[in-house]
């Protein structure tokens, strides 16, 4: 009898792997992850997109022009947020380029502008000064600028970014989250293409839910 409810006990958990193996292969094959813990929107009356990115990613500048191209399309109920975590220190003072352009209201000047400053014209932008100096270029307090990368505004959007990476385990970018629940990528949509329509179908599925 024990034998039995060993036997009976050791069919039921190599079911329950078989349809978690079959799962995981369904959701890979559909180009997403499901998160194991889901996490909370900041309003649930909105979709919200994720993208998470750094500056000197060479992936990152490949995918810019997708993702840029479906924001300007996006549905009205989808809430679309850009986020860059050091997930190296060596990416942190990229970080808080981001974040000080953020903080000053200044991304729509600045974010192509870095973006094309290390991947086109080949520069390290590792240094304030140097950042500094785009700024300036672009009408922008370079000044200023580099104060606010170092300010306490921004070392908290950093800490949060990387709380934020940690709980929805980004280990590399860029990397989509949709709605708290799904995680997706180039590499697991098969390409920035495919990512886009995944993403596009996940959104349609969590506006209809």
């Amino acid at each position: 009898m024990i034998f039995n409810d060993q036997k009976a006990g050791m069919v039921k958990w190599l079911a329950a792997c078989a349809f978690l193996l079959m799962a995981t292969t369904s959701q890979a094959q559909q180009g997403y992850e499901t998160l194991k813990s889901p996490q909370r929107t900041a309003n649930p009356d909105m979709v919200e997109v994720v993208e998470y990115f750094w500056y000197g990613c060479p992936h990152c500048y490949q995918f810019e022009p997708h993702i840029s191209e479906w924001v300007k399309n996006k549905p009205e109920n989808v809430e679309f947020v850009t986020v860059a975590p050091p997930l190296n220190p060596q990416w942190k003072v990229h970080s808080q380029a981001f974040y000080a352009a953020q903080v000053m209201g200044v991304l729509d000047k600045f974010h192509e502008a870095m973006f094309n400053a290390i991947h086109k014209e080949k520069k390290a932008m590792r240094k304030p000064k140097d950042i500094g100096k785009l700024a300036d270029s672009l009408g922008i307090d370079g000044d200023k600028f580099v104060k606010t990368m170092k300010s306490f505004a921004v070392d908290a959007k950093i800490r949060q970014s990387m709380q934020m990476a940690k709980d929805v385990g980004i280990s590399a970018v860029p990397t989509v989250i949709i709605n708290g629940k799904y995680r997706t990528s180039g590499s697991v949509a098969g390409s920035y293409p495919q990512l886009i329509e995944v993403l596009n179908r996940l959104v349609a599925q969590e506006s209809a839910g």
